[in-house]
């Protein structure tokens, strides 16, 4: 069934029916995930992408949540919400989320007017169990209030606002399509239902949208939407089962990531409604699923958030087919046990390539493999990445890709850089006391040299890195895997460390909370690669606090003029 091209964005309508708004939170839900915390360049790297992906919606941040995440969504609305991709010339519409409260719009209209189409997303809860134990506020008091919040952000000049019941899954039916009713006077031109705690069943969930549909006075005037939490594995077979009920915006995180379980998966929701659209009603979707490889990995590598092997779509063994059955049918036709191609998702199998890569391969080759492998990077990147490649081919006799993408991710997908792993040598056994020698470059070019006496060659590494940077931290998780068999398979480590920053609202609670932040690394040497993963989450952090000092400063500059 050929796929008709993306109606030009109302934003409280679509012209064609059909055709299904993908909203997209990995910047905002899905970083709030324990570890997931991405800098400022790492969301806008992601936002870029996301936009060749084709997401109608990014939902870039929480404003108000931090100077920093103020700044983030700002920049994503300059840069990404003004420049057209593709071959349609897409350009998505940056909405920042805000509670129902004056300073929280305030915020997100401050990161987010400056696109060509921004949006406000504002939520108050609305089932029994919120206004009462949370927000407590009568009912009549919570429509109030949702009222004079979306008509406050309208009045700001923003066109576009979208509100949210939250915990709408579990919420009186009559109260919701009461509020409902009285948001879209207001000036609501999206309605999300969200099932926030991953209550609902599927026909459950799909009767609660056609019910709002059905029920709700000047429905018509405004898009359902969906939001579906993963809390029983049920958020993907949920928000379709929206869709089919007539939901006509769809809610969704690459990979699935956020909160506890996370949401509903992009990649999930996309490729379902692109293999089953005709049991779907004629469903589709701007989506380029070309696109879907590359945002998976990179969200990964900027999350610190690895999919498991088994993940639907994205994982290792999507597309792998190991028993001798399933084997004997694809050699005879991969329709067999594919019901989608991996060249759907920009997905080609490394045995189907016609370069295999080793210590004599040059430039142009292994340029020629990125591209293969979907990757697009600078000239910059790639003679920083060619380096690293050539230390590796000189040792291993064959280069797989999964080796290519381990250092390409590790040289590539990285914050800024204030300390940087010059050398390392470590000594252990059962001989004696682990030691460890590090010599780092920091932020002015000046070398650091330390010693350290640990457990293990990696606890001695770390003593040593602690000892010149002299970042409080606590390592929260460490993690190591092999990318490839063999005893010269590439170590790739990823850790999370938390430490005294906690400058930060979280969206649903509004309590201050301490970041975590995670790093990877990836070396033929575990020591080495463990050195680079916790550098790595050290760079994050200091680049977040660096962050929070420079808009203290401006404030305290503007508070100090204002005085004046």
């Amino acid at each position: 069934m050929a796929q008709p091209r993306r109606p030009e964005y109302v934003p409280n309508r679509i012209d064609d029916p059909n055709y299904v708004r993908i909203f997209d939170t990995t910047l905002r839900d899905g970083e709030q995930s324990p570890g997931a915390t991405m800098t400022s360049a790492e969301k806008l790297v992601v936002a870029r992408q996301l936009a060749r992906l084709g997401v109608d919606i990014i939902e870039a941040g929480f404003p108000a949540s931090s100077p920093d995440d103020l700044d983030a969504v700002r920049s994503i609305a300059i840069e990404v919400g003004n420049t057209p991709v593709g071959e349609d010339g897409h350009v998505p519409v940056i909405c920042g989320l805000s509670r129902c409260n004056k300073r929280d719009i305030d915020a997100a209209w401050e990161a987010v007017r400056h696109a060509r189409r921004p949006r406000i997303h504002t939520f108050i809860a609305t089932s029994e169990i919120h206004m009462q134990h949370k927000l407590r506020k009568t009912p009549e008091q919570v429509v109030a209030i949702a009222k004079e919040m979306v008509a406050y952000a309208r009045s700001l000049g923003c066109p576009d606002v979208e509100f949210s019941p939250e915990d709408a899954g579990r919420s009186n039916r009559e109260f919701l399509y009461h509020i409902l009713e009285e948001v879209i006077k207001a000036g609501a031109t999206t309605l999300n239902i969200p099932d926030t705690v991953g209550y609902t069943l599927p026909y459950e969930f799909g009767k609660l949208i056609a019910d709002i549909k059905a029920n709700t006075p000047g429905i018509e005037n405004a898009i359902i939407s969906t939001h579906c939490q993963n809390d029983l594995g049920l958020a993907t077979a949920n928000t379709l089962a929206g869709a089919h009920a007539g939901a006509r915006q769809l809610e969704v995180t690459i990979n699935g990531i956020g909160e506890r379980a996370g949401n509903a998966s992009l990649e999930e929701v996309v490729m379902a409604i692109k293999c089953r659209r005709e049991l779907l009603g004629g469903l589709y979707t701007g989506i380029n699923t070309q696109h879907i490889t590359m945002s998976s990995k990179m969200v990964q590598e900027h999350s610190g958030l690895h999919v498991q092997p088994h993940k639907a779509i994205v994982g290792a063994n999507a597309f792998a087919h190991e028993s001798g059955i399933h084997q004997d049918g694809m050699l005879k036709y991969k329709g067999t046990y594919e019901i989608i191609s991996p060249d759907d998702i920009g997905l080609t199998r490394a045995n189907e390539f016609g370069i295999v890569l080793g210590k004599l391969s040059g430039r142009h080759a292994v340029r020629s493999k990125l591209v293969e492998l979907g990757y697009e990077i600078t000239d910059k990147e790639f003679e920083d990445f060619f380096k690293r490649y050539k230390e590796v081919a000189e040792k291993k006799k064959r280069v797989t890709d999964e080796d290519i993408e381990a250092l390409l991710s590790d040289e590539i997908f990285q914050p800024k850089v204030f300390w940087s792993l010059a050398d390392v040598q470590a000594t252990c056994g059962t001989l004696g006391l682990s030691t460890a020698t590090v010599k780092l470059i920091g932020p002015d070019g000046e070398e650091k040299i330390a010693c350290a006496v640990g457990t293990g060659p990696v606890d001695a590494a770390y003593k040593a890195v602690d000892d010149i940077i002299q970042i409080p931290t606590v390592l929260r998780e460490y993690s190591m895997t092999s990318v490839t068999e063999g005893i010269d398979a590439i170590a790739t480590t990823r850790v999370v460390v938390t430490g005294d920053v906690s400058d930060s609202k979280h969206a649903l609670t509004g309590h201050s909370f301490s970041r975590a932040f995670s790093g990877s690394g990836a070396a033929l040497d575990i020591v080495v690669s463990s050195v680079r993963a916790y550098l790595s989450a050290l760079n994050k952090m200091s680049s977040f606090v660096g962050a929070i000092k420079a808009s203290s400063e401006v404030s305290e500059s503007q508070r100090v003029q204002t005085t004046e």
